[in-house]
């Protein structure tokens, strides 16, 4: 086993990665120090300590991988970095890991692109929870029907899109965040339809963990792309 950075095992990385997203029970440890010091966790890199809706929990596999916690409620100890690509990249080019673990570690190939692709699909997954459950609409005229009645939370305008459909409805969203991170066949899988272009969320519970998914992913990809708004 070699230390970080490790490449070898990518294809093994991500697929235990696409597991660890899913739901599990939760550390006893770190659940009893989430009631003592609340939601905060230190970053592995910049040793501030932060909201855990602003950082990434990794675990270590039973092979000794670094392995992305996204739902953060894998069993064991957990070390986490800010969301955002440089500070992962440095966890990666410093052995962060490694020492923190006091071990041999080894790191999926290319961690940051590894982590925003799971990140986005944790970001659609959701929306389309939203979708099912009635809080979120595809298409210019129902979002634009939403926005007038006050209904809608935050807009989201495809990557892809005509600018100047996208610049009429952010006109009209007013305040809004305006999420433009996804293309239109993305935005389409989570709607299960045809391309989609427009798209808003309802206000409430599932759009605020939604843009908490979304800054996250913003964070890895390194840019924001809000379009223009004081988007999450």
């Amino acid at each position: 086993m070699r230390m970080e950075p490790g490449m070898a095992r990518s294809r093994n990385g991500e697929a235990a990665a696409i597991a660890a997203a899913a739901p599990a029970p939760g550390d006893g440890a770190e659940q009893d120090a989430d009631r003592e010091r609340g939601a905060l966790r230190r970053c592995l890199v910049t040793r501030t300590v932060r909201p855990k809706a602003e950082l990434v929990r990794f675990v270590l596999s039973p092979a000794g991988e670094v392995t992305p916690d996204l739902a953060g409620r894998l069993p064991g100890r957990g070390y986490w970095v800010g969301a955002e690509r440089r500070l992962i990249e440095t966890a990666v080019k410093k052995h962060l890991f490694a020492k923190a673990a006091g071990q041999p570690v080894e790191t999926p190939a290319e961690l940051p692109a590894l982590l925003a692709r799971l990140l986005k699909a944790r970001a659609l997954e959701r929306l389309g929870l939203a979708r099912r459950a009635g809080a979120a609409v595809a298409g210019h005229d129902k979002v634009e029907a939403w926005l007038r009645e006050g209904r809608a939370g935050l807009l989201l305008a495809a990557s892809d899109g005509a600018p100047d459909g996208r610049r009429k409805l952010a006109a009209l969203a007013g305040t809004l965040p305006v999420v433009a991170c996804f293309t239109a066949d993305e935005l389409a899988a989570a709607f299960g339809r045809e391309r989609v272009v427009h798209a808003a969320l309802a206000a409430g519970r599932l759009a605020t963990e939604f843009q908490a998914e979304v800054a996250r992913l913003q964070g890895l990809l390194g840019h924001s792309e809000s379009d223009g708004s004081d988007g999450p």
